[in-house]
């Protein structure tokens, strides 16, 4: 089914960033997975290529183009590229809408020209130990003193948190107000008491650095307060629905990919004479595969649309995560079942893929939370 979703300057844009992933991720992404991290002059190149800070104003190097769609473009190349290290979305995707819509013009002209170049790299620091789902659980504290708040605390599962410059950090500056006293705090690379863990080692994603952050007293200049104190949880709440989209815009890249590959595989392997995708089992399961993909694909581009128009619900987003998520499962799953023994060896890419889309159905909120959600909108 022909997408209707892009017009010629996307299209464009899309070859702008199948090249830069062929010739600056792939033949490199074996050796950052065993290094558990890309390199930082990653982040630069895709600066320069214009990848990173297209919604920015252009004053501050930007393209000055606030459109999902090219977000969406970004995504579906890196998917499709295979490449799990380059922590991109969470950048471009997740920490922009934060930055454009919270920060004050002296916050947007300090960040924003090294945001959109890649010399700056950044990261939002919500989960902690004790608290994944259930942000009102967090226990890290932002007491004011003066002109700082005096920051302590843990983070754990921290995409970027190697790397990262810049952090968005979820605290509490006001513990007896419940959702009320939260509020967000940019702390940055450098200041006093802010220490990173071990880069975590995960069953998947391996070339993306994920690390635990320490807070000790760490004193966060007022003038770093992202947004107005205690309104934090509303604005997490606000840019969810897109950070959940943005996971199913990977999961359905995913989905596509997956197929295209073992399609291909099952036209030349053969059993019994003949190739495996002939067997009517083979037919029969890529056909409902590539049908749920296809509904998957539809509704997801439908979502990009209302989320351009202002108009995505949070039952709609969380809809489109749980399903295309646990439906990646599925395909990858069912795929690497028709590669037979191959499929479990690490240097055929389903592998890989099978590794890399179990943490979908997790970050960005649980499945389980996503139907909760959908259930209180429902009025049950």
């Amino acid at each position: 089914m022909e997408r209707h979703l892009f017009d010629a300057d996307h299209d464009a844009f899309r070859e702008t960033a199948r090249a830069f992933c062929e010739k600056e991720i792939t033949p490199h992404h074996d050796g950052w997975e065993d290094a558990g991290i890309v390199p930082r002059e990653l982040w630069t190149a895709a600066g320069s290529a214009g990848l990173l800070g297209f919604m920015m104003p252009e004053q501050y190097g930007g393209g000055g183009v606030r459109d999902f769609r090219f977000n969406t473009v970004v995504i579906e190349e890196v998917t499709k590229a295979r490449a799990s290290g380059p922590g991109f979305t969470i950048h471009a995707d997740l920490v922009s809408s934060y930055l454009l819509d919270y920060a004050t013009e002296e916050q947007k002209a300090r960040w924003l020209p090294k945001f959109c170049s890649g010399e700056m790299i950044t990261a939002i620091a919500m989960t902690e130990p004790g608290a994944g789902s259930d942000l009102q659980g967090i226990t890290t504290t932002a007491k004011r003193d003066g002109d700082d708040y005096v920051l302590n605390g843990q983070k754990t599962f921290i995409s970027n948190g190697i790397l990262a410059d810049l952090v968005l950090v979820v605290a509490k500056t006001d513990p007896d107000a419940g959702y009320h006293g939260i509020s967000l705090l940019v702390v940055e690379r450098g200041m006093p008491g802010f220490e990173r863990g071990r880069n975590l080692e995960k069953i998947g994603l391996k070339a993306q650095d994920t690390a635990e952050l320490f807070f000790d007293n760490v004193r966060v200049p007022a003038t770093n307060l992202l947004g107005e104190e205690g309104k934090g949880f509303i604005y997490l709440m606000e840019k969810l629905p897109q950070e959940r989209l943005t996971i199913a815009v990977v999961a359905a890249a995913a989905c596509e990919s997956i197929l295209d590959t073992t399609l291909a595989y099952v036209k030349d392997r053969k059993a019994f004479g003949r190739p495996i995708g002939s067997f009517q089992n083979s037919r029969f399961v890529l056909a409902e595969l590539a049908t749920e993909t296809q509904i998957a694909r539809v509704f997801v581009d439908r979502c990009i649309e209302e989320l351009n128009a202002g108009t995505l619900t949070v039952s709609d987003a969380a809809m489109a995560k749980w399903w295309t998520t646990e439906l990646q499962k599925k395909v990858v799953d069912k795929c690497l079942q028709l590669h037979g023994g191959y499929g479990f060896m690490t240097e055929y890419p389903i592998a890989k893929a099978y590794l890399d889309t179990r943490i979908q159905t997790i970050y960005g909120g649980t499945t389980e939370i996503m139907k909760e959600i959908i259930g209180r909108t429902m009025g049950i």
